[in-house]
């Protein structure tokens, strides 16, 4: 186990926003519009094609959801929030150390069973890049999220200051990898290299290589 002068604390994404539970109708809404986002494109799918689908008016989307941008919105939060109840589950089950740092590398395969078009959050950045959108606030807190979660498993093993931020920037890029690579090839092959290259970076820093 490796440890390194501490350095400031880098700064902590925010915690996912919990909203109240829909009603049957607002939940069908959002259930058709998610899928219809995630697989056409936020930018290419209007309100029109998403009140046909869910057999409901325009007026009632809108009653429901107020605008576009915030049926946007509510998709991306809802999907942050099933994301990292799923990592944060995985982590909590495995032993300190190298186990823990993999979890999210792990939850990769069952998670890309059904999203094949690679990482909805990235996908949202490209199609809202405007960092006042809501939506992409939700996106980019996202990706501030696992950030702060591999330097927090990082601390825990033992790495300080500076290395522990570029190494959890390093992971994070090896995860990022992993989508794009699974959305040109999906299955659990694609997923493979970005794994196998974590553990070498972490055990190179002394962390499961005991």
């Amino acid at each position: 186990m490796t440890s390194r002068s501490a350095g400031p604390e880098p700064p902590q994404a925010e915690p996912p926003r919990t909203e109240p539970p829909l009603t049957p109708g607002a939940r069908r809404i959002l259930d058709t519009a998610a899928e219809l986002f995630y697989e056409r494109g936020i930018t290419a799918t209007g309100v029109d094609t998403v009140a046909e689908a869910a057999q409901i008016t325009k007026r009632t989307l809108y009653n429901r959801f107020g605008s576009k941008d915030a049926l946007v919105t509510a998709y991306l939060r809802e999907r942050d929030e099933r994301w990292r109840a799923l990592v944060t589950e995985a982590v909590e089950e495995r032993a300190p150390g190298l186990p823990r740092l993999l979890a999210p590398f792990d939850v990769l395969t069952s998670w890309t069973a059904s999203n094949s078009r690679g990482c909805a959050f990235v996908n949202a950045l490209a199609e809202l890049p405007d960092p006042a959108h809501p939506a992409h606030r939700v996106a980019a807190e996202e990706k501030k999220w696992l950030r702060a979660l591999f330097v927090r498993l990082l601390g825990e093993s033992g790495l300080k200051g500076r290395e522990r931020g570029e190494l959890a920037d390093q992971l994070v890029c090896l995860h990022e990898g992993a989508l794009v690579l699974h959305s040109l090839r999906p299955g659990p092959a694609a997923l493979r290299p970005a794994r196998a290259g974590a553990r070498t970076l972490l055990r190179a820093k002394g962390i499961g290589a005991g």
